[in-house]
């Protein structure tokens, strides 16, 4: 199966969260974007992760360390204890992983990944970011996204603090939509 044929990425700033993206409309129709090893492998090359290949079972463990990461920021999110189980998951991905941060000649961080255990190793560099994410080392703030069927936790590093959306393109536009649409229907046309 293509790469179009599988619904698109939603790409943020923030690794660990954008990861939790990978399943999608929690909350609604869920949305798997890492459906098939391929598409993990897809998922982790654009993510600066790139992977030669991924075993089912690799994305088994990929889907693990997702919704541990996902349990966890949601928890910080809502300021309530975090779940053990999920730190667990989230240390143990962290400490297993053998990637190697390196810097480029233009400035630039990257992750040397080990050739014999490349997925990993990036889903340990992914568990770190999460424990950086989440244990308040990054100016930001994690929050949950306002769309009632999403509820995605995102990392706000706006200035404000006061995002409302894990991501303006969609939940953001369906949102600003419905209450479009809602307030067209309510508003009397003229001569009607």
């Amino acid at each position: 199966m293509s790469a179009a044929a599988f619904p698109d990425f939603r790409l943020g700033n923030v690794l660990a969260t954008s990861f939790t993206g990978t399943l999608s409309e929690r909350h609604g129709d869920a949305v798997e974007r890492i459906p098939t090893p391929g598409r993990l492998v897809d998922w982790l090359g654009v993510s600066g992760l790139a992977v030669d290949s991924c075993t089912a079972a690799q994305l088994g463990r990929a889907r693990e360390l997702r919704e541990a990461v996902h349990a966890a920021a949601t928890a910080a999110a809502s300021r309530e204890a975090l779940p053990a189980s999920a730190v667990h998951v989230i240390n143990d991905f962290s400490a297993r992983g053998r990637a190697a941060a390196i810097l480029t000649p233009e400035g630039e961080r990257r992750w040397r990944l080990g050739s014999a255990s490349g997925v990993e190793d990036a889903l340990g560099v992914i568990a770190a970011d999460a424990i950086s994410v989440i244990s308040g080392e990054r100016d930001g703030r994690l929050a949950l996204c306002a769309s009632p069927t999403c509820q995605a936790a995102f990392f706000d590093t706006s200035q404000s603090r006061s995002r409302r959306w894990c991501d303006m393109n969609t939940c953001g536009n369906r949102q600003k939509k419905a209450r479009f649409k809602a307030n067209q229907s309510r508003t009397p046309r003229p001569g009607g």
